[in-house]
């Protein structure tokens, strides 16, 4: 097992890492950017350094800065966390290249599955299903324009690079395409410095579906079940739940199955996460997200797996020690995103806590590096906490999640816990019956 693990990270995900190490007899070293000097997880970790000023740029993404923390403190292992450089194939690289093990799958892996084009192509030859669409990127309008008509309309043009909401728009008449396409390129150039774009078929209603996979080095892959992040404003999940309302027992069997089975055939490593878009039926591939995902505490309820206790195992070479009929999915979880943001027009809110108290009791769990006295900075994004809750059913999980959000107490700065509220009184949300549109639509209709 590791001695040192330096996290290359900051806020919740820093200290849920720090407090698996710490379980598991490994110190940790905190990275951190002079806004987050009194930050949990600095102040938690066994030693910290200061790798730069607040910009990302200059200190989470600094990866020079990172390296060098890490060989002064005698780190034998870098946890990436997720966002960041956790999806950074050349960060990977680098980090092996100077003796230390990148806690994560292999490098080839984060850059295949980085590229949504080839992620694409890839799953498609491992029996994967995958939304209709072009077969590679299109820059022509009228090759855009053949690819369309034969897939119909409405499509999708999506950045190769793209991630978070950037670089997609949505074309519902041939007469629109040809703009929308210079458009959407301009927009990947802009935000990934790759104008690389691709078309595939729009689904009107459907449901985000991710599987959670986990697979080892000696050649065992299991897959940990689905679960449902369809609600969503701006193409950034709010709420995510494990069992799906939307699958039946056949549908959520099926998918496992191909999944882990091409997982298994890729020789992928570690955790990662599958998405499909999922209507009438079917299942449309859209991403594979190589590291742990904000909602892993959802698949953690229901499996009673600790996600990242089997990154560091599996990253040392350890077995899973488990086979695909051990994992035994229980009751019903759902994780609330709690950002710092006005929940009615959801700017940024960043500034002082003045006093912070989170919910407890049975099936309840907080994922926060917030405390009472700590400052919010505004350079970073705008999560401050997950309340994830559990349940033997999914109606005892609605109301422990209603009596959590009554408990949960983050004063004097603004917040979207009354939006997680105000979904819990409506009768849609309540039946399950939501699609990835549904919470603008549903927002939309309380502002009128």
């Amino acid at each position: 097992m590791f001695e040192k693990v330096l996290i290359a990270n900051r806020g919740e995900i820093a200290l849920r890492v720090h407090r698996a190490c710490r379980e598991m007899g490994i110190s940790t070293v905190a990275v951190h950017s002079t806004a987050d000097s009194n930050a949990m997880h600095v102040r938690l970790a066994n030693e910290s350094v200061c790798i730069g000023p607040p910009s990302p740029l200059q200190s989470y993404l600094n990866i020079p800065g990172i390296i060098a923390a890490a060989e002064i403190t005698g780190a034998d292992a870098i946890h990436p966390g997720y966002g960041f450089l956790s999806e950074n194939a050349r960060f990977a690289d680098i980090v092996t290249a100077h003796g230390m093990t990148f806690i994560g799958p292999s490098a080839d892996h984060i850059r295949m599955m980085g590229d949504k084009i080839a992620a694409k192509d890839a799953m498609r030859r491992l029996g994967v299903p995958v939304v209709p669409g072009s077969d590679g990127p299109v820059s022509d309008p009228k090759q855009a324009a053949a690819v369309a008509a034969e897939i119909g309309y409405p499509v999708l043009i999506k950045a190769a690079a793209g991630g978070g909401g950037r670089g997609m728009s949505v074309v519902r008449r041939p007469d629109d395409l040809a703009a929308a396409l210079q458009r959407t390129r301009a927009e990947a150039r802009a935000a990934f410095g790759d104008d690389s774009v691709y078309l595939e078929k729009y689904l009107d209603r459907p449901r985000h579906i991710e599987i959670q996979v986990i697979a080892d080095s000696h050649g065992t892959a299991l897959h940990l079940g689905e679960r449902d992040c369809s609600l969503q404003r701006r193409h950034q999940k709010v709420l995510e739940e494990a069992p799906s309302p939307a699958l039946n027992a056949t549908d959520r069997e099926r998918i496992g199955r191909v999944v882990r089975d091409a997982i298994a055939e890729l020789g992928y490593l570690g955790v990662g996460t599958v998405e499909f878009l999922y209507e009438n039926g079917e299942f449309y591939f859209i991403e594979m997200n190589t590291r742990l995902q904000v909602e892993h505490p959802v698949t953690e309820m229901v499996t009673g797996l600790d996600l990242v206790r089997e990154q560091l195992r599996i990253a040392t070479g350890e077995r899973l020690g488990l086979r695909q009929e051990d994992i035994r999915f229980t009751g019903h979880a759902i994780e609330c995103r709690i950002n710092a943001e006005d929940p009615h027009t959801f700017q940024p809110t960043p500034g002082l806590v003045s006093s912070y108290h989170q919910p407890g009791g049975p099936g309840v769990r907080v994922d926060s590096a917030l405390y009472s006295g700590y400052r919010v900075p505004p350079n970073y994004d705008s999560l401050i906490a997950k309340l994830i809750v559990h349940g033997q059913s999914r109606d005892e999980c609605l109301m422990r999640l209603k009596r959590a959000l009554e408990e949960f107490v983050i004063h004097d700065l603004k917040n979207t816990i009354p939006l997680h509220q105000l979904l819990l009184e409506s009768q849609d949300f309540i039946d399950g019956a939501y699609d990835i549109h549904w919470l603008e639509a549903f927002m939309a209709d309380r502002d009128t």
